[in-house]
């Protein structure tokens, strides 16, 4: 018996199911609005020079503020003034000459900034300064942020391959919350990057751990709705953050504020189980008896339960559990590995760099940045549910090169559209950002049936890392924008269109069980199991579906004749005990 069919008897898609999609659903809140803080509290709001040691010497008692800044700030280009320059001593012949002469000499600010807050109480730039020669200061704590997720996404998936998912779950929740208010009460610019770091590389654990603990635990016909539910929650916090971030402008409250909500994860977690699959593919078969026993009386099933011993589980999955540790090598120890892990990786970074990308460049369309933010969460819902739709009627792959398509062309129109239209070119983004939600939402669930049991936690790890390294470099590529202010598009487009035609390389997954060893990726399994599977097919009539991999083995379909050895063995010592004794 596969872990499939026993899985569908006692209820793929029940109460117990529902429960573990719903805790893991809120308890991605946090990560969400952690992952677009940045937006928020790294912006540069309208500043000048401060001139407020001129006032104390008196020299402009008589003046208003505007002639104040009139004789100390030259005036840019668009009539605002200068955000790095003064004069180096008053023109107060301004104020009845409105052009400034040439050879007067500036310099630069020499008692601090001035900020406008009208908008923004404070934020990492009023705090620290971060302005003109450290400008990019600002928006480098938004790639250190992405660097520890990158870390954490690696260091995650391997310690939640050895140590269960559950438990590294929790540790992820805890320390998460823990670095994202320690880093309020920062003292200093550097200190608050190290803790935006460590919170990035903690709290990242909670989406690696509760996608693959949603999908292990759901039958084959429901993934891909637990997929699109899974990436709601995305959905979720991109909607909620920027309502949250309105009504609370000042950077150190807006971190406590979407960082406390983890204390419900924390509280849920309790009732959160261990992936069955991982239990038995690391031999606790015990354990993974009273979480199916657990899952079965929940569901209404636990007859099922009744005549299935712990000790049956084991032969549920034939792996190397015991002996054989996995790591993230096996990902490319064998051929059909190597290829799945490239092409996996290329895909992630392109989906993951392309849909940061256009959402941190909210403030480039001249609207309102908390609008805009809302709406590109709002578009999310519409475009993640039509992958329901989309993946069981063209299949991932299809879903997968096709909406990567669409980003790179969407991004591409807005390259041709001049600066001034800034509705057209936000309506343009929210489609691109629509299209980008629907690959996203699609890679999360077919990286999941690609990879194997054994490896799958490791997959998602290296995944993740590889997505988390685009959306570290994302903001970099928003730099570009200095030296020619489509470069990002260009970027961001062609990153797009390439990825579609990789994307379009991997293998279908549609109404297959996920992969259990790495001979089932490979695909050479033991000649009597294929006979065996292909009578069964006979039988029933129809195509079964391929089940979720175990090991490596699985993956790569070279699973040892080692296993056929052992099993021929055991029937012939079973055959000879019960022959009747001649001496008798």
């Amino acid at each position: 018996m596969k872990f499939e069919d026993l899985l569908s008897e006692i209820n793929g898609f029940g109460r117990f199911q529902k429960m573990v999609l719903c805790i893991n659903f809120f308890g991605r809140f946090s990560l969400g609005c952690h992952f677009l803080l940045g937006n928020f509290i790294a912006v540069i709001p309208s500043h000048h020079c401060s001139i407020s040691s001129l006032d104390a010497d008196e020299i402009f008692e008589n003046l208003t503020q505007e002639e104040r800044l009139t004789v100390s700030i030259p005036v840019q280009d668009d009539g605002t003034p200068a955000s790095c320059h003064m004069f180096s001593y008053p023109q107060f012949h301004l104020l009845s000459n409105s052009s400034s002469p040439s050879e007067v000499a500036l310099v630069q600010c020499q008692n601090g900034w001035e900020y406008d807050n009208s908008m923004f109480i404070s934020t990492l730039a009023t705090q620290w300064d971060l302005v003109c020669d450290k400008r990019a200061l600002s928006r480098l704590t938004t790639t250190i942020f992405f660097i520890g997720v990158m870390f954490g996404a690696a260091a995650f998936g391997s310690l939640s391959a050895m140590f269960g998912r559950k438990p590294m779950l929790l540790v992820s929740y805890m320390l998460g919350m823990g670095f994202g208010l320690c880093s309020t009460f920062s003292s200093s610019f550097v200190m608050f990057a190290v803790l935006r770091f460590f919170t990035g590389f903690t709290i990242t654990g909670s989406v690696i751990i509760s996608t693959i603990l949603n999908v292990e635990w759901v039958s084959i016909e429901h993934r891909k709705l637990v997929g699109v539910i899974d990436s709601l929650s995305w959905t979720f916090a991109f909607m909620s953050f920027p309502l949250i971030a309105y009504f609370i402008r000042e950077w150190r409250w807006l971190t406590v504020a979407i960082s406390l909500p983890t204390v419900t994860a924390i509280i849920t977690w309790w009732w959160v189980p261990e992936s069955a699959r991982w239990l038995i593919a690391n031999g606790r078969v015990d354990k993974a008896h009273y979480y199916l026993h657990k899952c079965a009386v929940m569901n209404r099933k636990q007859e099922v339960t009744v005549s299935i011993k712990p000790e049956n589980l084991a032969k549920i999955i034939v792996t190397d559990r015991g002996n054989r540790k996995y790591s993230y090598l096996d990902l490319v120890r064998t051929p059909k590995m190597r290829r799945l892990t490239l092409l996996t990786g290329i895909t992630w970074f392109a989906v993951a760099t392309v849909a940061y990308g256009i959402s941190f460049n909210i403030s480039s369309f001249g609207l309102n940045m908390y609008l805009t933010q809302f709406v590109y969460g709002a578009i999310e819902i519409p475009a993640k549910m039509s992958n329901y739709y989309l993946l069981d009627k063209f299949g991932r792959r299809v879903t997968q090169a096709g909406s990567l398509l669409f980003v790179g062309i969407s991004l591409m129109i807005n390259i041709f559209i001049p600066k001034d239209r800034s509705v057209v070119r936000t309506v343009i983004a929210v489609l691109g950002k629509g299209c980008s939600a629907t690959s996203f939402g699609t890679v999360i669930l077919y990286s999941s049936e690609l990879y194997p049991t054994v490896v799958r936690q490791n997959g998602m790890g290296y995944t993740s890392f590889v997505a988390r390294l685009g959306v570290s470099v994302a903001p970099l590529i928003l730099l570009s924008d200095d030296v020619w202010s489509y470069f990002s598009q260009v970027i961001l487009s062609s990153l797009g269109l390439s990825a579609a035609f990789v994307a379009y390389l991997l293998p279908e997954t549609r109404g297959k069980c996920l992969p259990e060893t790495i001979e089932d990726v490979e695909g050479i399994r033991n000649d009597d199991l294929l006979l065996q599977d292909k009578n069964m097919d006979e039988k029933e009539g129809k195509t079964r579906g391929r089940c979720l991999p175990e090991t490596i083995e699985d993956v790569e379909g070279t699973r040892k004749n080692l296993i056929k050895d052992h099993d021929k063995q055991e029937d012939e010592e079973k055959m000879t005990t019960n022959e009747p004794n001649e001496d008798h």
